[in-house]
């Protein structure tokens, strides 16, 4: 039988559950156990893929096509191991299971309830993932005493009793803070939460106790006094200047011994040498370059999130700091004062977006990227910005754009493809998840990937419109990436720039601390040999 880890937080949201879940994958597949995680987020919607990105944040894909939460994004670069459909379970999901499965008559006419019946299903879902599997974790959405997440809680508190004390583990994050004024760190919110958790029926086995600063023994004693927690198992996250590091403070708390302990395995010895080198190249690099990442949700970073991520990890494969400076696309063309945003930069990344506020703005980067020969690489509308822009000031179809925000444009450059077999599979909806690209012979994607034929997630439905694909390559912008029968354009780029490239895929769904993603390393590299050549 699988174990199962439930890693739930208190007090307020945002402490980081996704990261300690996360760094509790990496400290158990590190010693040779076979590891699952599931985020259960107690949102009606059935997904995130409608959520708007300034309140949810990124929507993370995985490579079997779910739109997912963007902690199933640390999950993967953490534990180095792909997540699917089965990894994130949402209120909505639930819910629509048990009311479809009511109007086909499985439940032969019973009343319909909380419990058991949605409680049953969200441990179905659950247990869905144990099979080939040593140690499951299980990450909670939401806040203790949220009313949305009780059917959760209560499930788990149902599995501990069906599978025993020995094969569950309830983890709660909690908080820990310092009050200036009183210069005194206190306890009282992380009691609360604890006793909140217990009214519910579940007691704590482990406590993860966020805080700004290291916290002493003393204030141990009496978090495991009132909590009913052993001193032991209270462990300190305190804040440290990097997420990566979040794993190694876990380590030296000695979290994996008090685990394997619990559950009765054995703690075997630890590979984290490839971990602990990544971490090292970034706190040991001294040289530093700015990379501009323009594009509309940057209020909001979460938005961008894995692009954030991704470039850290080439940053510390070449040994920089890297500073990202973030552009508002929608402000910055607004105000016509997008040059002087831009000025310094040693390389410009547009990401992806849907809608066309910030459009023009993008368009407005590229065109500067493009002149100035500064390194360029556009993500999926990333792309079609840069497609947009060199039709219009490059081949002189003025107005040139996207059915998506121009309907009746004169020179359709991104349409909606319907003709083709995908729109069909998915009924007219987005491509989503992986795809095979085809990379032409001694091109820009070809020296980068090192290979003929990559697979990358995709999020989008507007594609590039081949009618205007030899009018574009006439003037410099080759199409070097495509789908396996030649039909959708998946990389631009311009060989006569130092480095100007644009994907329709999400690279930065594929990265990892001890993988970065070709395209970004390629990318930091040439930032860096622009940054060396402007001195």
């Amino acid at each position: 039988m699988s174990k199962f880890i439930f890693v739930m937080g208190g007090v307020i949201s945002s402490l980081g559950k996704g990261i300690a879940v996360s760094s509790i994958g990496l400290l158990l597949k590190s010693m040779g156990y076979k590891i699952s995680v599931i985020k259960l987020d107690p949102y009606i919607n059935v997904d995130p893929g409608t959520m708007s990105p300034f309140q949810h944040g990124e929507v993370f894909v995985t490579e079997d096509g779910a739109e997912t939460d963007l902690d199933l994004g640390h999950y993967e670069r953490f534990v180095d191991k792909d997540m699917g459909k089965h990894s994130n379970t949402t209120s909505g999901q639930i819910y629509e299971s048990v009311i479809n499965k009511e109007r086909k008559g499985i439940y032969l006419g019973k009343t319909v309830q909380v419990i058991p019946h949605i409680t049953n299903e969200i441990i179905d879902n659950i247990r869905f993932l144990e099979k080939d599997c040593d140690i499951v974790i299980v990450e909670i959405g939401g806040t203790i005493g949220d009313i949305e997440s009780l059917p959760f809680v209560e499930a788990v508190r149902q599995l501990r009793l069906e599978i025993g004390i020995e094969n569950s583990m309830f983890v709660l994050l909690t908080y820990v803070p310092f009050v200036k004024a009183a210069s005194e760190i206190k306890t009282k919110p992380t009691q609360h939460s604890v006793y909140k958790l217990r009214e519910i029926g579940v007691q704590p086995d482990v406590l993860l106790c966020r805080s700004e600063k290291k916290f002493d023994d003393e204030i141990k004693s009496k978090i495991a006094l009132f909590t009913n927690v052993v001193k032991k198992h209270v462990v300190n996250a305190y804040d440290v200047n990097n997420i990566y590091k979040v794993p190694q403070v876990f380590r030296n708390a000695g979290l994996h011994e008090i685990i394997c302990k619990h559950f009765h395995l054995e703690c075997k010895p630890m590979e984290m040498t490839v971990w602990d080198d990544f971490v090292e190249r970034m706190n040991t690099a001294k040289e530093e370059i700015t990379i501009a990442v323009c594009g509309k949700y940057v209020t909001h970073q979460d938005a961008y999130r894995s692009i954030e991520q991704s470039l850290i990890h080439a940053g510390a494969f070449h040994r920089v700091k890297l500073n990202i400076r973030w552009v508002d696309t929608e402000k910055s063309y607004k105000q016509k004062n997008l040059e002087k945003r831009l000025e310094g930069a040693d390389a410009i990344l547009v990401p992806g977006g849907f809608g066309m506020r910030g459009l023009e703005g993008k368009v407005q980067v590229v065109r500067y990227a493009r002149k100035q020969k500064l390194p360029f690489f556009g993500i999926c509308l990333g792309l079609q910005a840069a497609v947009i822009e060199f039709a219009r000031h490059e081949c002189n179809l003025k107005n040139a754009n996207s059915t998506e925000f121009d309907e009746e444009t004169k020179y359709p450059i991104i349409y909606l493809m319907e003709e083709h077999s995908y729109m069909e599979q998915y009924g007219g909806n987005m491509r989503l998840g992986a795809y095979p690209c085809e990379l032409q012979e001694k091109s820009l994607a070809e020296q980068l990937y090192d290979e003929p034929l990559v697979f990358e997630r995709h999020r989008h439905r507007w594609e590039f419109n081949n009618k205007f694909r030899e009018k574009l390559e006439q003037k410099g912008m080759v199409v070097s990436g495509t789908s396996m029968n030649g039909l959708l354009a998946e990389i631009v780029e311009i060989p006569e720039h130092p480095f100007f490239i644009g994907v329709q895929f999400h690279p930065e769904f594929k990265s990892r601390p001890n993988r970065p993603h070709p395209l970004f390393t390629g990318f930091i590299e040439a930032a860096i040999k622009y940054s060396k050549e402007k001195r």
